[in-house]
């Protein structure tokens, strides 16, 4: 079963590292394919969904530094946020919401 899948991505490796060899038509069939895959299953949450379930994280000072992770090889680059307005901000990589604990003004 892995051997399978194995060769299905170097397959679609294959199509990414030579794309003079497919045509637009063939890329735009295999994501469409990738994505048929990812819908199909309705059970599961949409990455969207996950991280709106996340609630908005407080914190002290008016700026936060985002990097998505606490361990650098999962995370993004740091983003730094502003927080001088009411409403949460949004790191613009992950999705995760910020809001100033103690938001004066």
């Amino acid at each position: 079963m892995a051997a399978g899948r194995l060769a299905g991505f170097f397959k679609s490796l294959d199509r990414i590292i030579y794309p003079g060899k497919w045509s637009s038509r063939a890329i735009n069939t295999l994501v469409s394919e990738h994505n048929a895959k990812w819908m199909q299953d309705s059970s599961r949450k949409s990455p969207m969904q996950l991280i709106n379930e996340v609630p908005p994280i407080k914190v002290e000072g008016r700026i936060v530094a985002c990097e998505g992770d606490s361990n650098p090889a999962l995370g993004h680059p740091i983003e730094f946020i502003c927080l001088d307005k009411k409403d949460p901000a949004i790191c613009k990589y992950c999705g995760l919401r910020f809001v100033q604990h103690n938001h004066h003004h």
